[in-house]
């Protein structure tokens, strides 16, 4: 019971000493003991460290779940040491929706078809997604993470160690100074028995004095002991000081050793993203391959805003060239382009002065353009810009 409430009370002033030595520093009132300007160094390079390890690891993990609810179930299970339930991503869930409408719609319709095409396509996109999202937990996410709660939290502990054994250093330094200015004080206090005259007789308050000298003496002394004290006190400070400052100088070098570990951590992300998104291309490439030959019916509305309804045969005003030269109403015929034309907009064909390209009207299309193709080119032209050729 006695150890214990010595350990204590042993514990409580070490902890008053390390305060009121903060407080003196913060005030100007005491010395402070400055580390070497490489240990201060190091000890920026770990918080900057530290700073962009943990930005780049946060957005990290939002970039492979940006679900914040189902990174907050992940991150509730990895503490309960427990399996995360296996879970759908949502490129899987698309492509199930698109399987299911399509057999709903009917795969044998062209529709129905391509539905089912592409939801086999994106299941295919979401497994390679889990499978980057592994690779990028494994190899990327769980160093950055090793650092922040494992290394740099040990680096941490030991420079707050370290401080703690700073301030009880330079508490001991301003004890020892205190000491060693109230022995000089001490002893310089005049002996009476040296300047009183010979033959003298003591007086009472004479006596008090003599007695008030040796008292003097005796302050001296005590203080000279109190200095011993203080120097004993203050190697063993030092002594820990500069075991605690070797220690952490030690880890704090290790930040080198970790650059490197992220430095590869960094290449092999890079080489999962290389696969992931190689990946992806050749499934979409694919797929377009597959809808391309799927036949695209031509739909029942029309064609136009102001085509007449269903069941009715319009009759097209007749389109006129350049030169005047009337084009039938459905007969195709072959033209020159008079001038250079950029297409206004997707349903436009853009054409080059001399070309040749075959010209042709439809039901509902204003008097002033004519279909043109040019291959497997189409799109609408301004008549103005043509030469029809004679045939």
């Amino acid at each position: 019971m006695d150890s214990t409430v010595k350990k204590l009370a042993s514990g409580a002033g070490i902890l008053l000493s390390r305060a009121v030595q903060f407080t003196e520093e913060k005030l100007g009132h005491a010395e402070k003991t400055e580390l070497d300007a490489h240990f201060e160094n190091l000890m920026a390079r770990a918080d900057m460290t530290r700073h962009w390890t943990e930005k780049i690891m946060r957005q990290t993990e939002v970039l492979l779940q940006p679900n914040p609810g189902t990174r907050m179930e992940d991150f509730v299970y990895e503490k309960l040491e427990k399996k995360v339930p296996a879970r759908q991503c949502n490129v899987e869930l698309l492509g199930q929706f698109m399987t299911d409408a399509g057999n709903e719609f009917g795969s044998s319709t062209p529709y129905g078809k391509t539905l089912i095409k592409c939801g086999e396509t994106q299941k295919l996109l979401g497994s390679a997604e889990k499978e980057f999202v592994q690779a990028s937990m494994t190899s990327f996410l769980t160093p950055l993470r090793n650092y922040v709660e494992g290394d740099y939290k040990a680096i941490a502990k030991e420079r707050r160690l370290l401080e703690s054994k700073r301030l009880d250093l330079d508490a001991c330094k301003t004890r020892l100074r205190k000491a060693r200015a109230s022995e000089t004080k001490a002893s310089a206090e005049p002996d009476f028995q040296d300047i009183r005259p010979r033959n003298f007789v003591l007086s009472a308050s004479i006596a008090g004095l003599a007695a008030s000298t040796a008292e003097g003496e005796n302050n001296a002394a005590l203080w000279a002991k109190e200095v011993t004290k203080a120097e004993q006190e203050l190697r063993v400070a030092q002594l820990e000081f500069d075991r605690q400052a070797e220690v952490t100088r030690l880890l704090l070098e290790g930040l080198s050793s970790t650059h490197a570990n992220h430095l590869r951590s960094l290449h092999e992300y890079v080489d999962a993203q290389v696969t992931y998104y190689a990946q992806c291309y050749q499934y979409t490439l694919d797929l377009q391959k597959q809808i391309g030959s799927t036949p695209t019916p031509l739909p029942a509305w029309p064609l136009h805003p102001n085509a007449p309804p269903s069941g009715t045969i319009p009759l097209a005003p007749t389109p006129v060239t350049a030169d005047g030269t009337n084009v039938g109403p459905a007969g195709r015929r072959s033209a020159r382009v008079l001038y250079d034309y950029d297409a206004g907009d997707s349903s436009e064909l853009s054409l080059l002065a001399d070309e040749v390209i075959t010209v042709y009207s439809i039901p509902g299309l204003d008097s002033d353009w004519l279909m043109g193709e040019r291959g497997n080119q189409r799109g609408k032209v301004p008549v103005t810009y043509l030469d029809l050729v004679k045939s």
